[in-house]
């Protein structure tokens, strides 16, 4: 999906905790006010007050803080990829080995077999016998590791009771973590998986954010550009912000729907848009300004903790060095910027600030609205969806608050961490201090079991530019459609019950009818559906 600000393409694909997808579901709109329009800085007076942490840290809050009642245009572009797992093991020289066995007490024998197994392939692509005299060198190489490995693990498992039997360093480090090292077979499928899906895919969003005009969208697209398959799909959003309305662009969903609900749609749902009403009137009201409210409190109160230490200035061609590199791409975007703020942080650090921030937005919500943090009454996920009240704005939010509440209490007590992973935030400023875009790194968790997952990690640009009045918002739309009003859109409110009496009039498909048949609010509602 940041202790700082979400803007609008980052609150979906930075939210990979759960505590942030639960609020990414209950922050829908108002997550999205928090975006970044290019804001004067001011500027310092030397060199020397300029590279000032304490400096770096406060303008950069200025800056935010600013942005929030500002408009602008975006285009954000993301970045998936692994090849951190396969680098780092082709650096191995000995002091960092692999494992290559399931079974620490299988290592030695495993690496022997394979290191010849490798030899005698090496021997036949050469027309020639393993046995031969040109292998002599490398046939005793592979004994003498095998020796050295037997030797340093019967030491190593005796230094498990007794402390003054001596190991080898390296071997130690193998042994003492084997169930987590990488091993060759991991290697080969992140290199499968960095060539063969993570180079090919594109992830990007576009659009425009005006806040006092109450609207944002977001043309949402990911493309697959191999050598023989080149795909895509794009996805227009709108959000109605006074009215408290999401539209979907319906052509999209248009063809599942008839195929496996509604037969009779033919092409009603062609070159409209899907109306999602976000409060169904339950809500108490001024319930979403009191949600951006406790959002900007609750990220300035994290960020006003956060130590000076983690913010500093970067000269722009620092970036080209930094490692794992940067997507050549987006680094050419970074690069012309006169002026880089950097903020890093530890992992923990990280999730620390997330909780304080879940903590503060939790709080300053139960005391505006007690109402809304009442037990619910104790059902599994399916239950919930098939009770009737559980699809009312209200009840929706108490639930998402309750889960929020137990994520909070699950990771104040588990306090899991990801040792030598950081955060990592640049925004980079034009000769004028204005801010052009902004850039996060950090690496997917890597607390499970799967080694293949770890050093898999995320890049996003975020670049900002004024909005213009002759560029559409959806270029891939007609231009009578490029604002959702009640001819051009379905309300779906209205829809779903419309296609309920269809069921209940005997029409329908097989797919429907069970469907629908599973739902007792349907059969309360209508009977069931034969």
């Amino acid at each position: 999906m940041k202790t700082v600000h979400y803007t609008i393409a980052q609150c979906l694909p930075f939210k990979t905790k759960n505590n942030l997808l639960v609020t990414s579901a209950f922050l829908t709109g108002a997550l999205l006010l928090t975006g970044c329009q290019s804001t004067s800085l001011g500027q310092s007076n030397t060199a020397a007050v300029k590279q000032a942490p304490s400096v770096a840290k406060k303008t950069l809050e200025t800056a935010l803080q600013k942005q929030r009642r500002q408009s602008f245009s975006y285009h954000s572009n993301l970045e998936i990829g692994n090849n951190q797992q396969f680098t780092d093991a082709d650096t191995d020289t000995g002091t960092e080995k692999m494992a290559v066995s399931d079974y620490v007490d299988e290592h030695c024998e495993e690496a022997h077999d394979q290191a010849y197994a490798a030899l005698i392939l090496q021997a036949e692509q050469q027309n020639k016998d393993v046995l031969a005299v040109d292998y002599v060198t490398k046939r005793d190489s592979i004994r003498q590791s095998y020796f050295e490995c037997v030797a340093a693990y019967h030491a190593w498992d005796d230094h498990q009771y007794d402390s003054d039997v001596k190991v080898a360093p390296d071997y130690q480090a193998l042994f003492d973590n084997y169930e987590d090292k990488q091993r060759p077979l991991d290697r080969k499928k992140a290199q499968l998986l960095d060539e063969y899906l993570l180079k090919p895919l594109s992830i990007d969003s576009q659009g425009i954010y005006q806040p006092m005009a109450g609207k944002a969208t977001m043309l949402a697209s990911a493309q697959y550009q191999a050598r023989n398959h080149h795909s895509g799909i794009n996805q227009p959003i709108y959000m109605d912000f006074k009215n408290g309305d999401i539209y979907l662009w319906a052509d999209n969903f248009a063809i599942l729907n008839s195929e496996l609900l509604d037969d009779k749609l033919g092409t009603k749902w062609q070159n409209k848009w899907l109306k999602i009403a976000i409060d169904d009137g339950t809500l108490p009201k001024g319930f979403g300004s009191e949600v951006i409210k406790s959002h900007f409190a609750a990220l300035d109160a994290t960020y006003d903790a956060a130590p000076v230490s983690q913010f500093n200035y970067v000269a722009p061609n620092s970036l080209a060095s930094l490692s794992p590199k940067l997507p050549a791409h987006q680094l050419s975007a970074m690069l012309p910027s006169d002026q880089i703020i950097r903020r890093v942080q530890s992992f923990e650090d990280y999730q620390a600030s997330q909780q304080k921030y879940m903590q503060i937005f939790y709080e300053r919500i139960s005391e505006k609205y007690p109402e809304l943090v009442q037990e619910p009454e104790p059902m599994t996920a399916f239950e919930s969806i098939q009770n009737p009240k559980a699809f009312t704005s209200k009840s929706i939010v108490q639930k998402i608050l309750a889960m929020i509440k137990d994520q909070m209490n699950e990771e104040a007590t588990t306090g899991e961490t990801v040792a030598n992973t950081e955060v990592q935030e640049l925004y980079g400023f034009d000769k004028r201090g204005q801010l052009k875009w902004e850039h996060l790194r950090r690496q997917l968790d890597n607390t499970s079991e799967a080694n293949n997952n770890k050093g898999m990690r995320i890049d996003v640009l975020q670049q900002y530019s004024a909005i213009s009045t002759k560029d559409l918002a959806f270029p891939n739309l007609p231009s009578n459609v490029q604002s959702p009003n009640a001819s051009n859109s379905i309300d779906l409110r209205k829809y779903a019950p419309e296609l309920l009496q269809y069921y209940q009039d005997g029409n329908g498909t097989a797919v429907g009818k069970m469907v629908f048949n599973m739902l007792p609010m349907v059969r309360e509602r209508f009977g069931s559906v034969e």
